[in-house]
Order: C-alpha cells, then sequence, then structure tokens
C-alpha cells in the first residue's frame, strides 16, 4: 500500500512541522520556456553542444529536461559520455495531452508535468511512482505550498533501513539530506506532494514511492507560480494525437530505456486504438501507415507528422442525377 510511502512521509510532515510562508527569492523566474500553442502542439525541437565533462544526467538537471527524454531522443550517444563538441536534440517539442489544458498536468507515461497559463504552457520533467509503488491517476488540486519541508519518516522506512544495517533518524531536517527538497506543493489528493528533492538524477523517471519529484531549481520557481486551488491532472497517456495546421502529429512513448518487444505490442495496440478514436472525431483526416510504424519502431517521444487534414470541395451537382452511393468526386476514402 502505497500509504508505506511518501504518504505516511507527507502526513507526519504536515502534522509536525509548521509550514513556513513562502518567502521572496532572488529569482523566480521559470526556467523553461512558455511555450505559445499551435493547435494540439506546443514548443520546437532544439539543439545542445556537449562539453567533454557534460552527461545526460548533469545536462537534465542543467536543461531542466528528464534523464529517460535526453536517452530515447539521442539514440546511439553514450548518455555517461557524449563527447565533446557532439550536438545533440533536446525533445522540447511536445503533442499536448487529452487533458483540460488548464492548471496542471501530469502524464506519467512520459514523466512530464504541464503547466498552462495565460500565455501558453511550460513543460517540466518529473520523476513519478516506481511499479510497485505507482502514482494515482487522479483529478487533484494543490491546497498549500511549503517551504523548506522536513521530513518525518514513518516506522515502516526507518524499519527498512534498520533492516539493511542503516540508521533513520526520526526527523530529517530542512537541508541538503532531505528528500523533499527545498519546496513541496501539497495535493488534495491525500498524502501526495509535488517536491524537490535531494537527488540530481532520477527526475524524469520512475523512482518514487508515488510522488512528483522536480528538481530543486525547477519547484523552488515553480511553488511561487501556482495557486492554491489549481486543478492537477494526472493521467497514464504513453500515445498522443494531435492536429496543428491541417497536419497531424503522433507522440509515442516507451516507458523504459531498454525497448522490449512487449512494450512495443503494447504501444502498437495503443496506436491502433487511439487511431480509430481520433478518425471518428475527424473523419477528414489522412495517415500515413509508414509514418506511423517509424513513430512506433522509435517510441522516442519526439512528434512525428504522419498525415494532414483533406481539404473538402463542396460538389457541383445538385441534382437528382447523382447516384447517392456513389461518393462525390471531391471525397475521398482514407485508408490506414
Amino acid at each position: 500500500m502505497w500509504l508505506k510511502g511518501c504518504a505516511a512521509i507527507l502526513m507526519c510532515s504536515v502534522v509536525a512541522m509548521t509550514p513556513t510562508l513562502l518567502a521572496a527569492e532572488n529569482d523566480r523566474t521559470p526556467r523553461v520556456p512558455t511555450f505559445a500553442l499551435k493547435g494540439d502542439i506546443a514548443g520546437e525541437l532544439q539543439v545542445h553542444t556537449t562539453r567533454y565533462e557534460d552527461t545526460f544526467a548533469g545536462l537534465g538537471n542543467d536543461l531542466a529536461l528528464g534523464y529517460l527524454e535526453l536517452v530515447k531522443a539521442n539514440p546511439g550517444v553514450d548518455p555517461w559520455l557524449p563527447g565533446d563538441g557532439s550536438v545533440i536534440t533536446l525533445p522540447r517539442m511536445y503533442v499536448l495531452p487529452d487533458a483540460r489544458r488548464e492548471g496542471i498536468v501530469i502524464n506519467l507515461a512520459e514523466y512530464r508535468l504541464y503547466y498552462y497559463t495565460d500565455g501558453g504552457v511550460q513543460v517540466y520533467p518529473v520523476g513519478v511512482g516506481r511499479e510497485e509503488n505507482p502514482s494515482p491517476v487522479t483529478d487533484a488540486e494543490v491546497t498549500m505550498a511549503l517551504e523548506s519541508p522536513a521530513w518525518y519518516p514513518p516506522a515502516s522506512i526507518r524499519a527498512s533501513y534498520e533492516a539493511s544495517g542503516e540508521y533513520l533518524p526520526r526527523m530529517i531536517p530542512p537541508g541538503p539530506d532531505n528528500p523533499l527538497g527545498t519546496h513541496a506543493l501539497m495535493l488534495s489528493e491525500k498524502g501526495y506532494l509535488i517536491h524537490g528533492t535531494n537527488k540530481r538524477f532520477g527526475v524524469g523517471m520512475p523512482v518514487s514511492a508515488g510522488c512528483f519529484r522536480m528538481y530543486n531549481d525547477d519547484i523552488s520557481r515553480f511553488a511561487y507560480q501556482v495557486q492554491k486551488g489549481t486543478s492537477v491532472q494526472v493521467i497514464r497517456e504513453p500515445v498522443k494525437i494531435g492536429l496543428s495546421g491541417g497536419e497531424v502529429w503522433l507522440e509515442v512513448h516507451r516507458p523504459h530505456e531498454d525497448y522490449s518487444n512487449q512494450d512495443r505490442d503494447r504501444l502498437w495496440r495503443a496506436v491502433l486504438d487511439r487511431l480509430e478514436t481520433f478518425r471518428q472525431q475527424h473523419p477528414d483526416v489522412e495517415v500515413q501507415r509508414h509514418s506511423i510504424e517509424l513513430a512506433v519502431d522509435q517510441a522516442d517521444g519526439i512528434p512525428t507528422m504522419i498525415g494532414e487534414r483533406l481539404t473538402q470541395m463542396a460538389a457541383d451537382k445538385t441534382g437528382d442525377d447523382r447516384d447517392p452511393k456513389k461518393p462525390a468526386e471531391s471525397e475521398q476514402t482514407l485508408y490506414f
């Protein structure tokens, strides 16, 4: 049960500590761009030239990107030694999730948090629950912002440490050893937080006991943007399809760094189901099977254009000589 993990930590910390009001900081400017919405698409792919000391884990922390999204976007590049002068892709182009475009949307399948503002959308990497302690799919809201939260580990966590020969105190004060990081947002989904972390590696991966981890440099600014009552939709959507300027875009996410046949088969079924629904909603689109196969084979989380919306011309014939069972010349039958 997830209460053995983050929920118990949160419940104890909230009861035992007196949360301070968020204090003024020197820089609250978001580290990520605010992208305008272009239909169902936002953002653009970018590139970065690495230095000899760079790793994907370090670059993720510096550039506000997740480790896995960098790995998937750059096949064939060693994530621990990309090399001096290597040009890598920064995956900052997104098909927007199929959810209300308001407040916070967390898509567990892509390890990303979307924050909708008046000017567009900001996208952050987040760590989510491990397979044995999954994060909940829910529709919640932000109830409180916390600065410098203390961690009061529950008895179950301390017992697991003791079993492995390690000692864990009853309270971890704010500071570099605190696993909740510098700031946190408490959610109405009882026991769950969006919080920082004392570990650089793990944001943008399934690593937590159910809570949502952000880089400290992100949450320390993000916490000041978000108001009490902001909606938080948590979804699991590995396949996203959208329209932008008459173009049809597909984005597919494999769950892990490796891509097993089982994951591939599962994603193929999800793509077929999502395409069927999409084409029922948009009967005027035509898609290309080859492009779809490429997107599924790579499953790299980068949007791929797979088709377009057709321009329908009104039929000139208005008389009774048209066979009602025969499509007008301007109509097209779509095949997948």
